[in-house]
């Protein structure tokens, strides 16, 4: 029986992959954490390996010997994986900041980087309670704020050595009006100009739609999340985007869209918070009738954080929203191919461009 490599992507990240034979991942930061990239069978799949529930999970990965590694379920051998281990991590600045400190691999081709590994929000009730953006700064494996040169020094060498295709800029809210598109913009611009590769950065709703104009030219795409379309849900897990409230999201899109152009903007959905998987579909079609691409991905505990003891929502569920959303993306055009840059493009995180039809 062939292998379904899409639904085995689906089940590791639901269920996570214990591994004693490479180093397990970053421990917090901005985005899904605790977990790493694995690459098998044409797909690549960011994957839980630091989260208290791996412990039970029946997948494993060992050696196989001559630097190979196999991946197992209940000790049966199932597929070969392989890590993306990249040069420019042995690098270090020239005061001696390893390049590592200030961007990571993401996917196979994906540059990453939180531009300031601060957020208002952090040390607040109103903190959004599965993010470990601060938690990276307290294990000491970034820096607090990575200045464009610096951003640019390694993106240059991950193009050269590891050949990067584009990068992702996020940033935690800050205070002021803009909440970081400034900070964003610059970085952006000298990326675009200088490195030649698409970006794509996330942000916060700003207080004003025209700060948003900032990007045009400095981004190629960019991410405004709002993670849940449950009300109560997101009063609970992030009560500073249920303050913004959906309807300035909307006027956010919107503008997004008609400076960026469909396919260009993205939101992530978080499944496994509380909500129903009728929001997370028909929230989808509501991003997808915008022109605004749904990045559904399954909750990823990170220890450390309010939800670090929780588990993500099982692969049958998963499956389930997958299929149905991937139908929305089908019926409104939308497709990760299209997009140029950022989580859409990278898709370690999810698995929704897998089950694209297109």
């Amino acid at each position: 029986m062939e292998l379904d490599l899409k639904t085995l992507k689906v089940e590791l990240q639901s269920l996570g992959v214990k591994t004693k034979a490479v180093e397990k991942g970053r421990k917090g930061g901005a985005g899904p954490a605790a977990g790493r990239t694995l690459l098998f069978g044409g797909l690549k799949a960011n994957v839980p390996t630091l989260s208290r529930f791996v412990e039970d999970s029946p997948y494993s990965i060992v050696p196989a010997g001559d630097g190979k590694y196999v991946l197992k379920k209940d000790d049966e051998p199932i597929v070969e994986v392989n890590f993306p281990m990249p040069k420019f991590y042995e690098l270090k600045t020239r005061n001696g900041i390893p390049y590592w400190k200030i961007a990571l691999l993401h996917g196979d081709d994906c540059l990453a980087t939180t531009v300031v590994q601060r957020c208002i929000y952090w040390n607040t009730p109103a903190r959004c309670k599965f993010c470990g953006i601060e938690l990276s700064l307290q294990y000491g494996t970034t820096v607090e704020r990575k200045t464009a040169d610096q951003i640019l020094e390694v993106a240059l060498a991950a193009k050269r050595s590891d050949g990067v295709k584009h990068v992702t800029l996020t940033i935690g809210t800050l205070p002021g009006p803009d909440k970081g598109i400034k900070a964003l913009a610059e970085v952006g611009r000298v990326l675009k100009e200088e490195a030649k590769l698409p970006v794509h950065v996330q942000f916060e709703p700003p207080r004003r739609l025209e700060l948003i104009d900032e990007l045009y030219g400095c981004a190629d795409t960019v991410g405004v999340h709002v993670e849940s379309f449950d009300a109560t849900t997101l009063r609970e897990i992030a009560p500073c985007k249920a303050a913004i409230g959906l309807e300035r999201y909307r006027e956010v899109w919107r503008r997004c869209v008609s400076l960026f152009g469909e396919n260009q903007v993205s939101s992530f959905l978080i499944v496994g918070m509380g909500e129903s998987d009728d929001s997370v579909i028909k929230g989808s079609e509501e991003l997808a009738a915008l022109g605004v691409y749904p990045f559904v991905v399954p909750l990823r505990p990170i220890p450390g954080t309010p939800l670090g003891n929780a588990t993500p929502p099982p692969p049958s569920r998963m499956l389930r929203i997958y299929e149905a959303v991937a139908d929305v993306l089908i019926e409104y055009g939308l497709s990760w191919r299209r997009c140029k840059a950022g989580c859409v493009r990278c898709g370690a995180c999810s698995a929704i461009g897998d089950f694209e039809h297109s």
